[in-house]
């Protein structure tokens, strides 16, 4: 049971590994450090304690730790500043693979350490999430969050090589694997209507452990990116931006929760996509059948989807939209949908109306 998804960048293409496994093969798959140096791998505290001494063994060669804590928090001026320094006391050469090992804020965190260190190192990704496996660790987006809002700074990065070990989530807790199957039904709400009835009939298989399960769905969702990022690398095109599906709703739900564990990236994203879907309803772009179809499938697969209750404010998150890193020209683009399996970006939505859209929600 193993695939393998290529990312076709030209010179600097790569590999997705996705096998049961795989975490055994690291030492050959990575190779070790041209520099000879013991090798640099970054992580939290949550994954070390879990994985860290099995990554050491498959590696077969000394290990340099970075260890920060785990979560959304880490992803700082500060943290970036220790992991750069680290990465060049260390000795690091450029053709180096830095190992980030965990989810999606070590996966950020490292890549842009990476393509700012020495002004660009290579690194590799060993995502340990379903979220990371499926979307974070794929496509070279780096970044950390600032006050203003999520991934507001950052570099585009692509990693030399991504190994994807679905036995690394058998640690993960029920609430984690919900929130990162969020990102699995993405793929097929934004591009893929026959891969959103595959999500309909096999979430619960997927989210109760079923290996083939967790196989097809990762090899789909990084097909899936991986065509959409060889097609706009760097977002020019508008094809990229449609990875963002439920985004723009879903990073302003998770700025007023302060990016901490009240509520989850993919929590967030879900809540997001519902949102997207029933405005696309509103304004008679898509069905309500189809509006109503998402909602039902991602709370039936144990994700939130409204964000009332939460003591949002209108103002507050229409505050964040505004402050989104795709905003140009005084207006915040949004990922809307005709149907399921089609998603477009459109730019000419007024937040007035999307004002008057959320207070009712709220």
């Amino acid at each position: 049971m193993k695939e393998v998804v290529r990312v076709e960048l030209g010179a600097r293409a790569y590999d997705i590994v996705i096998a049961p496994g795989i975490l055994a093969d690291a030492g050959r798959e990575i190779g070790r450090p041209k520099s000879g140096r013991p090798q640099l791998v970054v992580t939290d505290e949550t994954v070390a304690a879990a994985h860290l001494e099995r990554l050491a063994s498959a590696l077969d060669r000394p290990l340099d730790p970075v260890i920060f804590p785990a979560g959304e928090a880490t992803k700082t001026w500060r943290s970036l500043e220790s992991l750069v320094e680290r990465i060049l006391s260390a000795g690091v050469e450029r053709g180096d693979a830095v190992i980030a090992f965990g989810g999606g804020v070590i996966g950020d965190l490292t890549g842009f350490a990476a393509a700012v260190a020495r002004r660009g190192c290579e690194f590799v990704q060993i995502p340990t999430t379903l979220l990371a496996q499926v979307d974070s660790s794929v496509g070279g987006k780096t970044a950390i969050n600032a006050a203003a809002g999520k991934n507001l700074v950052g570099a585009f990065h692509q990693p030399s090589r991504v190994l994807i070990d679905p036995e690394l989530l058998d640690t993960l807790g029920p609430r984690d694997m919900r929130a990162g199957y969020a990102e699995v039904v993405k793929y097929g709400l934004l591009g893929d209507a026959a891969f959103f009835a595959w999500c309909e009939a096999n979430a619960a298989a997927l989210l109760a452990g079923d290996r083939a399960a967790q196989v097809h769905a990762i090899a789909h969702s990084c097909r899936m990116k991986a065509a959409i990022v060889a097609e706009d690398e760097r977002e020019t095109s508008g094809r990229r931006a449609l990875l963002n599906l439920g985004h723009t709703f879903g990073h302003a739900f998770e700025a007023e929760t302060g990016f901490s564990d009240r509520l989850l990236h993919g929590e967030a994203v879900a809540m997001g996509m519902v949102m997207a879907f029933a405005f696309s309803a509103e304004r008679g772009i898509c069905s309500a059948q189809d509006a109503a179809r998402a909602q039902a499938h991602l709370a039936a697969s144990g994700l939130p989807v409204s964000p009332a209750g939460f003591g949002f404010t209108v103002e507050a998150l229409v505050h964040h939209m505004q402050q989104d890193k795709k905003a140009a020209g005084g207006t915040t683009p949004f990922v809307l949908a005709r149907s399921i399996g089609d998603a477009y970006l459109d730019k000419t939505i007024a937040l007035a109306d999307v004002e008057a859209f959320l207070a009712p929600r709220l």
